[in-house]
Parts: C-alpha cells; structure tokens; sequence
C-alpha cells in the first residue's frame, strides 16, 4: 500500500520530466520531488533521460547524486558530501524519515540515543515527533517507550530504492537468511521427532500399566471367587452332620420307649 502511494505520488514529476530539457529545468524538478510530502521512492525519476542528462552538467550534477541520496542514501550519506545543494526544511525532514527506514530494518529496538546521534537531532522530542511522523504516514510501525528512551519497530515500508552494485550483497544476505531458515526448520523437524517419539513411549508405559491393573484385577476376582468357593462346601457338610444327627436322635426316641414298655410288660409277666 505505501509503495503504492508512493509510486502515485511520483508519477506528476514523472510526466514533468519530459519536458525538463535544460539542466536547470531538471533540478528545479528534483527539488520539487524531493520536497512533496508523499514521495518517497526515487527510482523511476532517476532512469527518465533528461534527469540522466544531469551527470554531464557541471554546474548541476550535484542535484543528481542528491536525487541519488534520497533514493538510496542517508543523512550521514549527505553530510559527507559538502558540494551538495543545501536542502530546505521540507526536505531535511524527508532525508531523516528516509533515513530512518534502514536503521529500523537493521533492528527491532532502537534507542533514543543511537537515533539522535544517526539523524543528528537535538533532543528527544525532535526524535519523538519524527518517530510519531514515521507512523502516521506509515513507513514504519513501532511502539514509542519514552520511560526506557527506547523504540520497538514490528514492521519498515519497503520503500528504499536499491544502490547500484548493491544486489550481490542482497543476495548474500537473502542466502544467509536462507540458510538459518533451512537450519530453523531442521531444528523443529528434530524437536517433532522428539516429542512423537515420546508420545509414543508414553502410550506404551500407560498401555503397560493398564495391562497389569486389568491382571492383578482379575486375580483378585479369581481369588475371592475361590474363597466363595470353600465357604459353601463347609455350610453343606454342617447341614448334613445336622441331619444325620436327627435321624439317630429319631431312632434313639422310638427304642426308648418301646424298650421300657416291653420290659415293663415283661415284669408283670413274670409277677
């Protein structure tokens, strides 16, 4: 979406260059570039031929290596050059916003102090007020942390035009992040492997321990069915010896009295 507007923003001074034959026409339209306030991406207006025609100018070639700076360069990047044309308020601004995309790509928290000395600002709020400018118009995404003087950056636009000879060193830098990404992914397949391993070993263990509860459970039924088991043989044998008792205990009764009867009779017999 910012490279979007950016590139919208642009495309005026694009069509303008057309018509920007003489060398001041040209650097007349670089400062106007340089000084909107949605432009922020530089690379079409560099390559358009008329702008080109600047690098022969003696007097204005210096306005092409500054359209060069704010396409891929910095404030420090500025500084370095004293030839340079002198930039008006609108542009130092924009330099500074420009120059605050690489510092927040190259780290997720930045200090307050490492950005005043970077963009050369004289105090916090000078910082703070750039910083919130950087938000609200979207180049970056961050959190402000005034009580630790500090800033955390979650996301940059990628607006930054590349420098010439600059693409050997992206690519070695996309290899090497290629590279730890490769490294990442191996560590978590091995992390996986780990934890499916051990889930594995678990459910061996918890089968296991289910497997001897189920067989002391069922000892345990066979034991106390066998206890069952010899109590009832020792109930029946008493109920036999019960009965077997009553009968002689019957027969007893039944002698008893027929005996004494007879004798009885016997006696009187023989009286």
């Amino acid at each position: 979406m910012e490279q979007t507007k950016a590139l919208n923003a642009l495309e005026p001074f694009l069509a303008l260059s057309k018509s920007a034959t003489s060398p001041r026409a040209a650097s007349d339209l670089i400062t106007q570039a340089t000084s909107a306030p949605n432009t922020y991406v530089f690379a079409e207006l560099l390559q358009t031929p008329n702008i080109q025609n600047l690098r022969s100018s003696e007097e204005y070639a210096s306005y092409l290596t500054l359209l060069e700076i704010f396409a891929w360069g910095t404030w420090e990047d500025y500084k370095a050059r004293s030839s340079l044309p002198k930039l008006s308020a609108q542009q130092h601004r924009k330099l500074l916003l420009l120059s605050l995309l690489p510092l927040s790509s190259s780290h997720t928290t930045l200090t307050y102090k490492h950005l005043l000395t970077a963009l050369d600002l004289p105090t916090t709020r000078a910082l703070e007020e750039l910083i919130t400018t950087a938000i609200y118009t979207g180049l970056i995404t961050a959190t402000l942390d005034p009580a630790q003087s500090r800033i955390s950056v979650t996301s940059v636009a990628p607006l930054r035009d590349l420098a010439p000879g600059s693409l050997p060193a992206l690519q070695s830098t996309l290899q090497a992040w290629s590279q730890r990404c490769d490294s990442a992914l191996a560590d978590l397949e091995k992390q996986v492997e780990k934890v499916k391993k051990e889930a594995v070993d678990r459910e061996k263990v918890r089968r296991k321990k289910e497997r001897a509860l189920e067989a002391a459970l069922q000892a345990s039924e066979e034991k106390s069915a066998g206890k069952r088991g010899m109590g009832l043989g020792s109930d029946d044998a008493m109920d036999i010896d019960d009965d077997g008792g009553s009968s002689r205990t019957s027969r007893g009764s039944k002698r008893g009295p027929g005996g004494v009867g007879n004798l009885g009779g016997l006696g009187r017999r023989l009286g």
